[in-house]
């Protein structure tokens, strides 16, 4: 689910009273409350970096607008490539 707000995700989100909220998905309150979309992301970004979480941050319309994985990505890049042009890439420098 893309949209998760589970208590493995950090949210950036607009607070209705003004300001920006960085809160824990699935809570009710705010971790911290700022008064720029800069300084939320910020703390938000090393709050989440801190526990390994995935970190959103939302629009002012509430759509989520960036995603970053701090931890337990859902989605983990290969970290060897594989197929006939990396096993071809091998056999060239195992030969040297």
């Amino acid at each position: 689910m893309a949209g998760r707000k589970g208590p493995d995700t950090h949210h950036v989100v607009p607070n209705p009273n003004g300001g920006w909220d960085v809160k824990r998905g699935g809570g009710e309150r705010a971790s911290g409350h700022f008064d720029t979309k800069r300084e939320a992301i910020d703390q938000g970004r090393a709050i989440s970096r801190n526990q390994g979480t995935e970190f959103r941050i939302h629009n002012l319309d509430g759509r989520i607008a960036q995603s970053d994985s701090h931890g337990h990505d859902p989605n983990p890049r290969r970290t060897r490539p594989k197929g006939p042009v990396f096993r071809r890439f091998q056999q060239q420098t195992d030969q040297r």
